[in-house]
């Protein structure tokens, strides 16, 4: 069968993100089906989007969908409807079943496959999609699979967790070029999963709570195909690249012992590192850190069932500086308990570090599956069946969110290195003149004074 799968992503704010996800559905289904695949970033126009569908004149379409909206509470923006156009315009041009699948769709999909009255959903993984495919084709009933849905579906089967990882990655697919020009940054994963408990994180949901390792090894090989390829710059997407010490230890030590040249970087939690790790990960090519940290309030961290405190991230943070690395710092005001007090705590705790980066955001986005939604269905902010897909944001009972947007930008108005909400202005204007002069990776150690 010809099965065309179309990465539905288009943000590029701070920077285009490379589609992984259909990378692995592509080497899942692969070996038994004709696989052609579309990247809507790096579509130059709906004109040339309709001739490659003409093109290609597919026997079925697989929509991997990333992000709902861009979960800024200050500007907020879904993508619904701009899903829905995509769509519609694949309708134009073929009869062939439209399936949804990816991280985004799997948080909403009995509203989202009906919002998008699309034919089938994927709950979950993409790689499932080869059972699906190979069902569909003997004519059996692909509903009856495990986390295979309609718009009719009233309740989805449980899909299971893969046990084994493998990327396919065409360098010769159309879209690499795109990111080879954009920064030269490609993604890299070494594993899913996420045993944390965060109160807003969807990563348990969507890639489960327990781990599961690429063997490191692997990992190096799929880095140099990467590097051969062209990528200037690595950025591994697991939930937290620390989540397993040991591991994220191995596989540092296999990209040195494959000798890749290219520099890389990472989100980690700050968490308390075994000795030399951050000497380790650097001697291996890392060269930034992103710390997921959130607050420096103990109390909020605690609220947030955040797996380290504030002692912990200014002993990560000086520790990833020793090691010569670019750290920066992502906050998230707006938690349960948070407080005047607490947002000042933060703020000041914040000036203690130094050379990093503070990206601050306002408001915590409410999913359905996570801890969060059920304290904001607890405290009556939302209702059980109400649509989230339009996004809701959880309100403090001690401060307004408005009060926070206030504080916390008369205080990074002070700080170059303070970046306020999503900082789209100042962000796209400071990487496209990088890129443009030659600069790759994420680029935001630029903004260290």
């Amino acid at each position: 069968m010809k099965v065309l799968i179309i990465s539905a992503n288009t943000e590029t704010n701070p920077y285009p993100v490379y589609p992984i996800g259909i990378d692995y559905v592509a080497g899942a289904i692969r070996n038994d089906h004709h696989v052609c695949l579309l990247d809507m970033n790096a579509i130059d126009n709906m004109a040339s989007f309709k001739e490659r569908i003409l093109d290609i004149d597919p026997g079925i379409v697989g929509i991997s969908i990333r992000n709902v909206d861009n979960t800024d509470v200050l500007s907020p923006k879904g993508f619904i409807g701009k899903y829905r156009k995509l769509i519609n315009t694949i309708r134009e041009f073929t009869n062939a079943p439209v399936v949804l699948g990816g991280s985004g769709f799997t948080i909403f999909p009995e509203k989202m496959i009906k919002a998008l009255q699309a034919d089938f959903g994927i709950i979950g993984e993409g790689e499932r999609f080869a059972g699906f495919l190979n069902a569909l084709e003997k004519n059996e009933d692909v509903t009856r699979l495990p986390g295979v849905i309609t718009k009719d579906t009233e309740e989805a089967i449980p899909p299971p967790w893969n046990t084994s990882l493998h990327r396919y990655f065409d360098a010769d697919a159309p879209h690499v070029p795109y990111y080879l020009k954009q920064g030269g940054m490609m993604n890299l994963q070494t594993k899913r999963g996420c045993p944390f408990k965060c109160i807003y994180c969807t990563y348990p949901h969507i890639e489960g709570n327990k781990l599961r390792l690429t063997p490191p090894k692997k990992v190096a090989e799929t880095a140099l195909m990467l590097q051969a390829a062209g990528a200037k710059f690595l950025f591994i997407t697991d939930s937290a690249f620390n989540s397993d010490y040991p591991y994220s230890i191995e596989v540092a030590l296999e990209f040195q012992k494959a000798k890749l040249s290219i520099p890389w970087g990472a989100f980690i939690s700050p968490t308390h590192p075994p000795k030399d790790y951050y000497k380790i990960l650097a001697d291996a090519g890392m060269t930034h850190v992103e710390f997921g940290t959130d607050s420096l309030s103990d109390d909020i961290l605690s609220s947030c069932k955040k797996p380290f405190r504030c002692k912990d991230v200014f002993h990560a943070h000086k520790v990833a500086n020793k090691a010569g690395l670019h750290v920066c710092h992502f906050f998230l005001f707006g938690a349960p308990g948070e407080s005047p007090s607490t947002v000042r705590e933060t703020l000041l705790n914040a000036e203690k570090l130094e050379q990093t980066v503070l990206f601050l955001f306002f408001g915590m986005r409410i999913y359905p599956y996570t801890r969060l939604f059920d304290i904001a269905l607890a405290s009556g902010q939302i209702a059980e069946n109400e649509d989230l897909l339009d996004p809701r944001f959880f309100n403090p009972e001690s401060i307004s969110l408005n009060e926070i947007e206030k504080t916390v930008k008369e205080r990074a108005n002070q700080h170059p290195n303070w970046v306020a909400g999503a900082g789209e202005e100042l962000t796209d204007k400071i990487v496209s003149r990088l890129h443009a002069r030659g600069h790759v990776g994420p680029l935001w150690e630029y903004l260290i004074k």
